[in-house]
Order: structure tokens, then C-alpha cells, then sequence
């Protein structure tokens, strides 16, 4: 018995396929690449826009100058450190900004949400991550309380 296995998982793959509202989209693409993928093209996106706007901006940096991957903060805009999360809008129209930890060392939290043909920007400051009042932040993982998931809909 011979079984196509390929047409079988062109099958299922169509089932789980991205919401339709992306095809076509404007920022399509952002459904075309990983998550952390997504996170890196943020950080790229909003050191051009600074660049674009006059802003000075740096990233933290080992001594041989290489950027480094984990660190206190992501992005320093103008002298403020920021905790950078960038997210693509869920079925729901929300994102979810994660792995933001209370435990580092910045002064904001800087989110990027990327809808199909649209761009959403929102910054609160490390106070109101703590405080609940940047909204309604959950664990990432049971029994843990290290890094959380904060759900935004587009203002």
C-alpha cells in the first residue's frame, strides 16, 4: 500500500493554516517567520525609526562590541532603557506580548503590535508593568513567576 504522504500533510497544513485576514496583508510576511524572528525584526524596525526620527538609540553590547542577547534591558532611546516585545495580532485581535520579566533592570516596556496593515505602538513604564495598570499581566509557565504574557487589544 503505497500512502502520499506529502498530500496528507499539504492537507493538514491547510487546516492549521494563518488566519485569512493575513493573506495579501500589507505585513503578511510577519506570519512567515518565527517568533523569535519577530522579535529581532522589532528591535530592527524601531532602531531605523529612531534613526529616521533624530532619536538616539543603543543596544547592550559585550566588550568586543558584539549586541548581547540577554541582558537587563533591550533598547536605550534617548538615555530610558526598554524591555522590547513585538507581537503579530492573534484570531482574536489581540497580541500577546511575551516573556516580559519584572526581575530586570529597565525603565519601560515598549510594545510593538503588528496587525495585518497596521502598526500599534504602546509604552508604559516598569511602575505601571508592576502595578497592573499597563493591564493584566500571566505566568508564561505554571508555578513560575519569572516571566509573564501581557494580552493587548489595538486602542
Amino acid at each position: 500500500m503505497t500512502v502520499d504522504t506529502h498530500t496528507i500533510l499539504e492537507q493538514v497544513l491547510e487546516k492549521h493554516a494563518n488566519n485569512v485576514k493575513w493573506v495579501g496583508a500589507r505585513f503578511e510576511n510577519v506570519k512567515r517567520i518565527s517568533n523569535t524572528l519577530v522579535g529581532q525584526a522589532g528591535q530592527e524596525f524601531v532602531e531605523l525609526l529612531c534613526c529616521k526620527l533624530g532619536f538616539e538609540c543603543e543596544f547592550p553590547e559585550d566588550k568586543n562590541g558584539k549586541r548581547l542577547r540577554n541582558s537587563p534591558w533591550d533598547i536605550k532611546i534617548e538615555g530610558r532603557t526598554f524591555e522590547q516585545k513585538t507581537a503579530s495580532e492573534d484570531v482574536s485581535g489581540a497580541f500577546q506580548f511575551n516573556h516580559i520579566r519584572y526581575h530586570r533592570q529597565y525603565e519601560a516596556l515598549l510594545c510593538i503590535g503588528i496587525s495585518p496593515s497596521d502598526i500599534h505602538f504602546g509604552v508604559w513604564t516598569k511602575a505601571e508593568v508592576t502595578t497592573g495598570r499597563a493591564g493584566n499581566l500571566v505566568t508564561m509557565e505554571k508555578g513560575a513567576n519569572a516571566s509573564y504574557k501581557l494580552t493587548k487589544k489595538p486602542v
